[in-house]
């Protein structure tokens, strides 16, 4: 006898860790978000340009990545002729190469602003996502110490837009050319090493000062039991490092005779003396050692937008929020391609990050966005009829749309533009059609109500929020409707 065959085996329906669904509250909060950071861009005098998620991986280079194979830290891939393509893992590598490839059009400086999903293949965890979205803006051509300046006050400003008070936020500002001091000091010459040491610095606010000792040494055991190797370095010269970053700490001596430190300290100076003659204090923008900033591939003045405020989590927790942002200048990137020095600068926001934090403070208004006017099928032979009040509703710039599922029950109709959230629903039955009206159903009113009233007699009796109107009415009575609840949508 034959074996029957075995049914297919139906997948299961799950998400990749590290990735998240979203739905239209979130959405819309995102939309007004980046909304509010383009005005200010703009504002800056930056324009728009997209580019692809993806990019030949040697196009993006190695700077993320902590090893050699091409997958390491992003998502990589080889097409039909063999070549590596790989996820953009931020906004600026694929700027590069666009400005690179486009260089002899573009007016130099080049301003201009990005945003989009990009891709890390680390390791996800609270707050840590594979894909994230990211807001930048870059000036490429301009080797001033104003173009830094600039960043970091527009850092402030888009923040203050997002209605973050002055006091809860702070960007701090330090120079990658500081740190290369104390690189000689120490006499590091291998670049891998001096990258795992300004890894373990970045980490500074997350792991303190003990942590970063650990990373600079030999290596740290984090609490899953994973171990990341350390740079190796002496105690003496991790001394010399955790001294270089602590804000309170003096100079150590071995750092005042260094040409690439002191250059850095007076690009700093001329920093701040910028932003401070523009009306930005210390409160707003700072000068911090301890800012480093991971990417491989800054050359100056780095920056660093961290919010101060704190909040709970979901389990009573206090939480700091810390970075949201941050920049820096890298004079490499495009030089990469074009053989010849073009300096640049940018600044990249963290959308999906700050919007987490601007949700938890309550500073982002997460409720759903009313849905559309709904028309219901009371007769199935007029559904022209009904579709015609919906094409009127729209022209007339009005959300709506026609209940498309099995009209047979009329209370399905209902809870199914309770779903949507619907401001109001449009009903016409055989009666309302032979007078020429129709009944419009206001369900924000309808819901107070009904919370109000104690029983099913006086619901039936008083029927709130319920009228007849004239068919040639109904754009008219759908938007008193509207404004009555100040309906906006988008």
């Amino acid at each position: 006898m034959a074996e029957k065959p075995k049914k297919p085996q139906k997948p299961k329906a799950r998400l990749p860790r590290g990735l998240e669904d979203r739905g239209p509250a979130a959405i819309n909060a995102t939309r007004a978000m980046v909304e509010k950071i383009r005005e200010v861009f703009e504002r800056y005098g930056f324009e728009p340009v997209e580019t692809p998620a993806m990019e030949y991986t040697d196009a993006l280079g190695k700077f993320l990545p902590d090893q050699d194979r091409p997958n390491e830290g992003v998502f990589s891939f080889q097409d039909d002729d063999e070549q590596w393509i790989s996820l953009r893992y931020d906004l600026t590598a694929p700027l590069a190469r666009y400005v690179a490839e486009n260089f002899d059009t573009l007016p130099k400086p080049y301003r201009s602003y990005r945003v989009g999903y990009v891709y890390r293949n680390e390791k996800p965890g609270p707050g840590r996502f594979r894909q994230f979205m990211q807001f930048d803006a870059d000036t490429v051509g301009s080797g001033s110490p104003a173009a830094d300046a600039e960043m970091c006050m527009m850092a402030a400003d888009t923040m203050e837009a997002l209605g973050i008070p002055r006091g809860s936020y702070v960007v701090k500002v330090n120079n990658r050319k500081v740190l290369d001091g104390v690189r000689d000091a120490i006499g590091i010459a291998d670049d891998g090493q001096w990258l795992t040491v300004m890894r373990a610095i970045d980490k500074l606010d997350r792991l303190g000062i003990s942590g970063v000792q650990q990373l600079l040494g030999e290596g740290r055991k984090d609490e899953s039991g994973d171990f990341t190797k350390g740079a190796g370095l002496k105690a003496d010269h991790i001394a010399l490092v955790v001294g270089a970053v602590d804000k309170g700490a003096q100079m150590d001596a071995r750092l005042r005779d260094s040409k690439i430190g002191q250059e850095g300290r007076a690009e700093l100076d001329e920093i701040s003396k910028l932003v401070a003659t523009s009306g930005y204090g210390a409160d707003r923008i700072k000068i911090d050692p301890s800012v480093v900033r991971g990417l491989e591939y800054y050359t100056g003045p780095v920056y660093e937008v961290e919010l101060l405020l704190e909040t709970k989590d979901e389990k009573g927790r206090p939480v700091r929020f810390g970075s949201v942002g941050g920049g820096g200048r890298y004079d490499g990137l495009v030089s990469r391609f074009r053989g010849e020095p073009v300096p640049a600068t940018g600044f990249s926001i963290g959308v999906s990050r700050l919007q987490a934090a601007l949700t938890m403070l309550g500073k982002l208004d997460t409720r759903p966005e009313l849905g559309p006017v709904v028309v219901t099928v009371f007769d199935r032979d007029r559904v022209a009829d009904y579709q015609k009040f919906v094409a009127q509703l729209r022209s007339a710039n009005i959300r709506a749309e026609l209940y498309l599922g099995n009209p047979k029950n009329m209370g399905n109709q209902l809870k199914y533009a309770d779903r949507r959230n619907s401001p109001c629903v449009i009903i016409q039955g055989s009666d309302e059609k032979a007078r020429g009206e129709v009944q419009i159903k206001d369900l924000i009113e309808g819901a107070k109500a009904a919370a109000a009233i104690a029983s099913n007699q006086e619901w039936r009796e008083t029927r709130p929020a319920q009228f007849s109107c004239r068919e040639d009415e109904i754009v008219a009575k759908v938007r008193e409707v509207l404004a009555r609840h100040a309906v906006r949508w988008g």
